[in-house]
């Protein structure tokens, strides 16, 4: 009977988590997927039209922002405006630096945070005036091809709302990349709509710097009402059977 119980505690930490997990994401193409007009150009910024910039669907752009393709981010030979120093620049003859796919592939986005600076930013609704949400997502840096010089720090401040806070940072060396990194922060709303900003920051200056992010997800920290649900079944019958071992 203690085996029983056992298995049942465990089914019941299984069904919490998967309900923790599959919390809606409130932030809309996180993953940079769907653009128009071509990838690897300047994003376009405002609401007038321009034939040499890419579109970023729900997204808003102001500065030097790129969305550049996964595939080819580093393939000085592709039809693109911009790619990074990696194992493909100048038909694979670039630097063997670990530059390749993020970790959830496809598009991904680049912010030179030396050359005309600017946020990323998307108005994030459906949130709960003081419930917690955990903001996840994948970053690193790189550096523009045709470009040499130390890059030392290298980091996203990101905003929801008022509330602000920072990446660790990262030190890229000429010609490198730092890899891709994990993070997550938890930010508390104060609206039911608010503003989500990424802004590359770093130095010194002089050598172009590239921060890039992908896989952005902003999920609630508390677990939802059916997550409960799950829990208070689990228990209940946890009761039961601890009470049919008590008869017994």
């Amino acid at each position: 009977m203690h085996k029983s119980l056992a298995m049942l505690a465990l089914a019941a930490a299984s069904l919490c988590a998967a309900g923790a997990q599959a919390s809606t994401n409130l932030v809309k193409n996180g993953d940079f997927e769907l653009t128009s007009n071509g990838t690897s150009k300047q994003l376009n910024e405002g609401n007038y039209a321009r034939d040499d910039r890419t579109y970023l669907t729900d997204w808003s752009s102001k500065g030097y922002n790129f969305v550049l393709n996964g595939n080819n981010i580093d393939d000085t030979n592709a039809k693109t405006a911009l790619a990074l120093w990696g194992p493909n620049s100048y038909s694979g003859r670039g630097p063997q630096n670990g530059l390749g796919v993020s970790p959830t592939g496809g598009n991904v986005l680049a912010a030179d945070w030396d050359y005309f600076p600017g946020p990323v930013t998307q108005l994030v609704s459906g949130l709960v005036t003081g419930q917690a949400y955990t903001l996840s997502f994948s970053y690193g840096a790189g550096q523009q091809v045709g470009f040499r010089g130390d890059n030392l720090v290298n980091y996203w401040d990101v905003a929801l709302g008022n509330s602000k806070q920072q990446t660790a940072s990262l030190a890229n060396v000429s010609q490198g990349f730092t890899g891709w990194h994990q993070t997550s922060m938890t930010f508390t709303a104060t609206n039911s709509s608010e503003l989500l900003s990424f802004m590359a920051k770093g130095s010194p200056s002089g050598a172009p710097p590239f921060m890039l992010l992908d896989g952005v997800s902003l999920v609630s920290a508390v677990p939802e009402p059916s997550t409960w649900g799950m829990l208070l079944g689990g228990l209940g019958l946890l009761g039961f059977m601890a009470r049919r071992r008590k008869v017994s």
